[in-house]
């Protein structure tokens, strides 16, 4: 596909782009109304094509949950069913909001042997809507604050559920993966952090005790900017960071709901260092 194209799509998901506008482009720059009509299930996808760990996998046991953060929130979780106390893993969605995607990402975690909790971060404005564009535009309207302070209380009470065994990490994709720097560092209990093409906090970085692997498309030049000044200064803050980029992946690379985006090799391979990385992290 026309790289214009996607550059047109990864605008309007991080965007407030109005949907006609975005229609309006697409159109133009794939050469005509029918040619966008055609594109746009490939650029969008369903949000659940590929789930590779289904819903009633006989190996785990799900939830959804109820708890307190700045205000209600809501969660799902996933476990081994053999329970035990297990590494723990909060999962920041993106912003779409909490997607059959994610929920399949908290199973495959599941499947690793951690318990994974994946909060809907929309709870406190009603919770994420099957539409999706009205789902960006939702998480456009919540308060950093309170965002800051959902996911520490996220990862408290991951933290304190029978099954975990204490020790806290958290992996997040896109805005997921920006919150995931953000609560790297507002969490001084957190353990480790994967960001997911996540775009870099600036300030405090001091203040980090977990340890981070960082993931990053090689095009995707407005989050990949502010690449080397978050390496170097965690560096010079006497942080641990690891930082992966994949040749040949756009933003979203690993979002195997979207199939235009999606590089399976580049998935593959993230996944692997991911879970590696939480097992050595988390114990």
């Amino acid at each position: 596909m026309d790289d214009r194209i996607l550059d047109i799509y990864d605008h309007y998901v991080h965007s407030s782009e109005p949907r006609r506008v975005f229609l309006t482009k697409l159109a133009k720059t794939a050469g005509g109304a029918a040619a966008a009509a055609a594109i746009l299930p490939l650029l969008e996808g369903t949000g659940a094509e590929a789930a590779m760990i289904p819903e009633n996998d006989p190996r785990l046991a799900t939830e959804t949950v109820s708890f307190k953060g700045a205000g209600d929130m809501k969660a799902y979780v996933a476990r081994p069913k053999a329970g035990g106390k297990l590494p723990t893993v909060v999962v920041i969605h993106e912003n779409r909001g909490l997607t059959d995607h994610i929920r399949d990402i908290a199973r495959r975690l599941a499947a690793e042997g951690f318990l994974a909790v994946a909060p809907d971060m929309l709870t406190p404005i009603g919770g994420t809507p099957k539409d999706r564009d009205k789902a960006r535009d939702m998480i456009g309207t919540l308060k950093g604050g309170d965002v800051v302070k959902n996911l520490v209380a996220t990862a408290r009470f991951a933290g304190s559920h029978a099954n975990s065994s204490g020790n806290v990490g958290a992996v997040g994709f896109c805005w997921g993966g920006q919150r995931t720097n953000m609560l790297a560092v507002a969490d001084p209990q957190l353990k480790a952090a994967v960001a997911y093409y996540g775009r870099q906090p600036t300030k405090d970085l001091d203040k980090i005790n977990a340890k981070l692997m960082l993931h990053y498309a090689s095009d995707d030049k407005n989050v990949n900017k502010g690449i080397d000044a978050y390496v170097k200064g965690l560096k010079a803050a006497g942080k641990s960071v690891e930082m992966h980029q994949y040749p040949g992946t756009k933003h979203a690379f690993n979002n195997d709901a979207n199939p235009e985006r999606y590089n399976a090799a580049a998935a593959k391979q993230a996944w692997q260092r991911t879970v590696a990385f939480l097992k050595a992290n988390l114990g």
